[in-house]
């Protein structure tokens, strides 16, 4: 059986690096007594995929791997277990059986999402900015030079952005996802503050990940639902 469990990320923790949660969670998943499948071979190891990896130094409360069991108990008690091993900053929120067949895999499933950027205080780019959303998100075309480890590019965002707005404050995004067209919002972000005609510096605002989708839909129109509605509780 596979199951999808949703944890957050938070304080102290966003400073550890993806191999790092991935070693975490495999000590977690033995220390909570989950009757883990493992890989057949030479060299076995714990069925485990995580979806789209989180970088350094950003917080999350919508990050999931998926796991595969050999049994289970109910989702409540394999939360429960799985929360009496988590350190500070690391908490699982739900755990789901997906199907095999309808859920794919978590890593190739995503296709959006969700960010909240807080700035840090007196370090807003502009007096008016909040005003002036509508205006960049209007654009037809947002250009900005997208690196690699190998090469720079020229790349329209715009069609990657599929939601900006200003709440409380802070600005929240939905952006694409996933290995084709994945758009960091601290490359919105610095489109933005070009767009405001003022210095871009990643340390001016704090970046939170609050959620990943797949996208039902067709291509014609999107359909993003969160990779947590494709399970089911385990009662």
């Amino acid at each position: 059986m596979k199951v999808r469990v949703k944890f957050a990320k938070e304080g102290a923790m966003k400073f550890i690096g993806h191999l790092d949660i991935m070693r975490y969670f495999q000590k977690a998943v033995k220390r909570a007594g989950l009757d883990a499948a493992f890989s057949e071979g030479y060299s076995p190891h714990m069925i485990m995929s995580f979806a789209s990896p989180l970088g350094v130094g950003i917080t999350s409360t919508g990050e999931y791997f998926d796991l595969e069991l050999k049994s289970v108990y109910s989702s409540k008690e394999m939360v429960n277990k799985l929360n009496d091993t988590m350190v500070e900053g690391m908490r699982i929120l739900s755990v789901r059986q997906v199907e095999e067949g309808k859920a794919g895999k978590a890593m190739s499933l995503v296709a959006a999402a969700d960010y909240v950027i807080t700035f840090r205080e007196g370090k807003e780019p502009s007096e008016d900015w909040m005003q002036r959303i509508a205006g960049f998100t209007d654009q037809s075309c947002i250009s900005i030079v997208k690196k690699t480890k190998k090469s720079e590019k020229e790349v329209d965002i715009r069609p990657f952005i599929y939601r900006m707005e200003e709440k409380e404050g802070s600005i929240c995004l939905t952006l694409a996802a996933g290995s084709a067209n994945n758009t960091k919002p601290e490359l919105v972000m610095e489109a933005f503050c070009g767009f405001l005609g003022v210095p871009y510096d990643q340390w001016d605002f704090m970046v939170h990940r609050s959620e990943l989708y797949a996208d039902t839909g067709t291509e014609e129109e999107r359909h993003l639902v969160p990779l947590e509605d494709l399970g089911e509780e385990i009662e």
